[in-house]
């Protein structure tokens, strides 16, 4: 990433200048760029694109104000503070606190007009500014040698690079302000335009943009709308065969799974009509051993498979098979029979084509939630069907979210069921998901569900391709999305944020814009949210250092065996990855560093494995590598996002 350096300007002129077609960051100069508090409340609370905040103290700049200058900056929103070494402790410890507060990067900078220390001089310096809070330390000394920047450049064999910005000033000094960038650094610093130039050797804008991106194009951000979420649109979809009288499904964009969604419930004997991006649905007033149907069909989608076994055993008047399709039949039902088991169904083969024989038994029942939510999902669905009650039990539960979004669905269709969480002190005083171990569903019987008109989020598992690739490669601008979504992708806002991406809201329009931001590795718990699993394995060879995703083991079930396949394609790739115990670990580098070092990513022939979460992270690595990237099977998309390659041509 680039910073550019913006002094000596008001807040037209500086807004005018974030405008521009490449700048990707901005360095504001608080101690020359005279900005009243609400502009640069204003400044700071507007602006897409990162910004460092910086006010140096000189005999026109006091501390005082130079410290309500920045806390106000980063009260306003700034990315980055920037505080000298030499800054007096009080107004640093202040500004400290607040950053951590806001969320806000602290970078402690020192600056050596005079000349370039030793390599153990220097060294000490970059450990004083960690020692003093700084997340990022940048060290600027004077060169009149390459010795005295080989020493300068040497400080990246001993630090972390993500966590450094080191470079030398003067003529002998210029390449070290790119080469930073060659070894990690998050960002380095250039002027606005050669009237401005702050010291020798430094850089004009275009001209470092040049040398890093060369020909690149850029992101053109226009407004992606993101098809409605499959997992809200197959459960709300089953609700409506159902219930009784007709439903409306509105915001409905068709997927494989959806259609084979739509299916199940014509088969059920519910009637549906679509009309644009709304679907009518009429349903069956269901009851308990009301059906007569001895097979049904559930596609390729492996939750729509473990929602209706347990519907139709208390729906169907006696067993029937439950047959699939493409690389469902490949998928063993894990965990199904054992959960099953316990409501007296016996469920007979490990994969479909399986007969379902029992009518499930509702009373007190303690099950695992180790194999995942979605037999558990048809539990909850069928069970307000019974004629007596039951107590659900669910011990170390998976991918809570979905449970969650299954109780509201049914919720809007008029099926109530009250939900406990239960955990240890950790969960008792954080609430964390991750932290639940154990779920208590209290189920009453004998509910029909009613007819209900839903409007269908967007999908957030579609929308995390098309973020992470404006985070590494540029902006993307994405509509139709709820933040207050229940689906466990949305948790990818959550994710960027931590790995430094730059993102913003606009609620009343339901737009999400996503920035190009310098990017550093990330450890998170994708226990929750495995469908992320692809791409955020992309995101991380893009984040500089190191990056740890646990879950894995929620992966080996998928379209394909993820974790296998993940591994096998950042290995092609050129991509230090592995698997340890459940966690995937990747070490990243930055894009800046990759095209200047000739590290892209390994272009050729890939295999999506017919996995369509596969052939989307493969279509956003595409954007790094050195060669165009070919995919064996990109129509298996069309399982949930049939125009997600035609989407995707528009970034």
């Amino acid at each position: 990433m680039i910073c550019t350096t913006i002094q000596n300007k008001n807040i037209d002129e500086i807004f005018d200048i974030l405008d521009r077609p490449g700048i990707e960051m901005a360095e504001i100069r608080l101690d020359s760029c005279n900005l009243l508090p609400d502009e640069i409340e204003e400044l700071f609370n507007d602006s897409d694109i990162p910004l460092v905040a910086t006010c140096r103290i000189s005999d026109s700049m006091s501390a005082t104000k130079a410290e309500a200058k920045l806390i106000k900056a980063i009260q306003s929103g700034a990315a980055y503070v920037d505080v000298e070494l030499e800054a007096p402790a009080m107004m640093s410890k202040r500004i400290r606190r607040e950053a951590r507060e806001c969320g806000t990067t602290l970078i402690r900078s020192f600056h050596d007009w005079n000349g370039t220390d030793s390599s153990t001089a220097l060294q000490a310096v970059v450990e004083k500014c960690f020692h003093l809070g700084a997340e990022i330390a940048k060290i600027v000394t004077t060169a009149s040698s390459a010795a005295d920047c080989a020493r300068v450049m040497a400080l990246y064999d001993e630090f972390e690079p993500s966590t450094l910005i080191a470079f030398c000033m003067g003529e002998d000094g210029k390449e070290t302000r790119l080469d930073c960038l060659r070894k990690g650094a998050p960002f380095t610093y250039a002027a606005l335009n050669m009237q401005e130039k702050a010291a020798p050797g430094q850089w004009v804008t275009w001209e470092m943009m040049d040398a890093v991106y060369g020909n690149a194009k850029e992101m053109a951000g226009e407004p992606i709308t993101m098809p409605s979420s499959k997992s809200f649109a197959q459960r709300a979809i089953i609700a409506a065969a159902l219930a009784e009288g007709t439903s409306v499904l509105k915001g409905y964009t068709a997927c494989g799974d959806n259609d084979s969604a739509i299916a199940v419930a014509k088969a059920l004997g519910a009637q549906v009509s679509a009309k644009r991006n709304t679907l009518t649905i009429t349903g069956t007033g269901a009851k308990e051993g009301g059906l007569d149907i001895s097979s049904l069909h559930t596609g390729e989608s492996g939750f729509l498979t473990r929602l209706m076994i347990p519907l139709m055993s208390e729906l169907s008047s006696g067993s029937f098979a439950i047959t699939g399709e493409k690389t469902l039949l490949k998928r063993p039902l894990k965990g199904a029979p054992q959960i099953m088991q316990a409501f007296g169904v016996r469920l007979y083969g490990e994969t479909v084509p399986m007969t379902v024989e029992g009518r499930v038994i509702p009373g007190e029942v303690e099950i695992s939630g180790r194999d995942g939510s979605q037999i558990i999902s048809g539990l909850l669905a069928a069970l307000p069907l019974a004629k007596k009650d039951t107590v659900l039990y669910v011990n170390n539960p998976k991918s809570i979210p979905y449970l969650f979004m299954t109780v509201d669905v049914l919720k809007q269709f008029g099926i109530k069921i009250e939900t406990e969480m239960e955990g240890d002190e950790e969960f008792v005083q954080t609430h964390d998901w991750d932290c639940c171990d154990r779920m208590v569903f209290h189920i009453k019987g004998g509910q029909r569900y009613k007819a209900a008109q839903v409007l269908l989020e967007g999908d957030w598992s579609s929308a995390a391709n098309f973020l992470v690739a404006g985070a590494i490669f540029g902006k993307a601008c994405l509509s139709g999305l709820d933040t207050r979504s229940l689906q466990a992708d949305i948790s990818i806002l959550d994710i960027l944020t931590e790995a430094g991406a730059s993102l913003s809201e606009q609620e009343e329009d339901r737009i999400i814009n996503v920035f190009k931001a310098p990017l550093k590795g990330f450890e998170v718990d994708a226990g929750n949210c495995p469908d992320l699993f692809p791409i955020l394995s992309i995101l991380a060879a893009f984040c500089q250092g190191t990056s740890s995703i646990s879950g894995v083991s929620r992966l080996a079930n998928k379209e394909s065996d993820r974790g296998k396949a993940i591994t096998e394609m950042l290995s092609q790739m050129g991509v230090l990855a592995y698997i340890k115990g459940d966690k995937l670990v990747v070490r990243g580098h930055s894009l800046a560093q990759r095209l200047l070092g000739g590290n892209l990513l390994k272009g050729g022939k890939y295999t999506s494995h017919s996995d369509h979460r596969m052939v989307m992270a493969l279509k956003v690595a595409s954007l790094g590598a050195d060669s165009p990237i070919e995919i064996d099977d990109e129509k298996c998309v069309a399982k949930s996002f049939p125009s997600f390659i035609n989407s995707f041509g528009k970034l």
